[in-house]
C-alpha cells in the first residue's frame, strides 16, 4: 500500500484532524507499542500499519477499507 493511500484511509476513517493525532499518539500493540509515525519512520510496511489501525479500532473502520 502506497503512504498516500494509507494516509488516505486513515483520514477517511477518523477526519484529518483526529487521524493525525491517532498517528501521534496512540501506542499500538501490533507495532511493539510504536505510534503510527514512529513505525512509518522505522520503514515498516503501511500494510501492516493499517491492519494494526483495523484490529484496535474494528468498529471504527469501515468494511470497504478493510
Amino acid at each position: 500500500m502506497r503512504l498516500t493511500d494509507f494516509w488516505e484511509r486513515l483520514e477517511t476513517t477518523f477526519g484529518s484532524a483526529y487521524a493525525r493525532s491517532i498517528a501521534a499518539d496512540h501506542t499500538f500493540t501490533d507495532l511493539g507499542g510504536r505510534t503510527i509515525d514512529e513505525s512509518i519512520a522505522q520503514g515498516v510496511e503501511t500494510a501492516t500499519i493499517w491492519r494494526a489501525v483495523v484490529a484496535a479500532y474494528p468498529d471504527r473502520v469501515p468494511a470497504r477499507l478493510r
